[in-house]
């Protein structure tokens, strides 16, 4: 009898794994796909109303793209929050090293609602230019489908909820349109984005201490992080040693060799 229950229950849990969902909620997810180029002559419209293909919005500059909605009551203000607190921890400036631009994914919504946005993060942010650099954008259905498939950000519309289900993270950009790094969930560190950024742009911008740093860390696709490579970290940490140890010596030697004044 005891052998039978298990049976039963196995031959039931088979059947459900088998049965296909309905539920497009369950394909809400954030899939990889780099180096993937961007359709740059999708147009969307600014904040003004006025329309321009996503390439004049990146603007030959390495850019975070961010997915979110701007009547969202949860996860979207989140993301944005967090965008806007990470980046004023680094030196960067949005419309100098690279731009921003925000892409609502529900076609109802309008330039005024993005515009209220804009304002608010742009505040936020605080620093001189950024209006310029960071773009708040709407579309019409063909042109977020495309761009959010192509980039592999997959979202569905909840009718129960009346609301968007739609995973968090953010996606960065080469000057010319490729994808470089995708960082997920809803907090980016500091040092993951501006590594990300020095990547995107093929090392243009950055000092040489972050060339530095890109050999102590590595872009780890299944996270969406930065992970140290502990070997490099040694040979860096030896080689400043011996360099320190060498420079003692040096100036050790050259003290000796002054003469001794009475």
């Amino acid at each position: 009898m005891a052998l039978l229950l298990v049976l039963g229950t196995l031959s039931i849990q088979l059947v459900y794994a088998h049965t296909p969902s309905n539920n497009p909620l369950q394909a809400v997810a954030f899939e990889q796909n780099l180096n993937a180029q961007v359709p740059l002559t999708l147009t969307f419209k600014d904040e003004q109303g006025d329309s321009a293909s996503l390439n004049n919005y990146i603007n030959n500059k390495p850019t975070v793209l961010v997915f979110a909605y701007y009547e969202c009551p949860n996860m979207c203000s989140l993301v944005l929050e967090s965008v806007v607190k990470n980046l004023k921890d680094i030196s960067f400036d949005i419309g100098n090293e690279f731009n921003v631009i925000t892409i609502s994914i529900d076609p109802s919504e309008t330039p005024a609602q993005a515009a209220i946005t804009k304002t608010k993060y742009i505040e936020s942010y605080g620093r001189p230019g950024a209006s310029d650099g960071w773009h708040f954008l709407t579309g019409d259905h063909q042109a977020i489908d495309q761009l959010t498939a192509i980039t592999g950000f997959k979202y569905a519309y909840d009718a129960d909820q009346d609301q968007y289900a739609h995973a968090a993270g953010l996606v960065i950009l080469t000057p010319q349109g490729r994808i470089s790094r995708y960082l997920y969930g809803l907090d980016f560190p500091p040092r993951d984005l501006r590594l990300g950024l020095i990547d995107a742009s093929a090392n243009k911008i950055g000092s040489w201490v972050d060339q530095v740093l890109l050999r102590c860390y590595r872009y780890d696709p299944v996270s969406g992080r930065y992970t140290p490579i502990v070997m490099n970290i040694l040979r860096i940490a030896g080689l400043l040693t011996v360099l320190a140890i060498g420079g003692a010596i040096i100036i050790m030697l050259r003290q000796e060799r002054k003469p001794i004044s009475f």
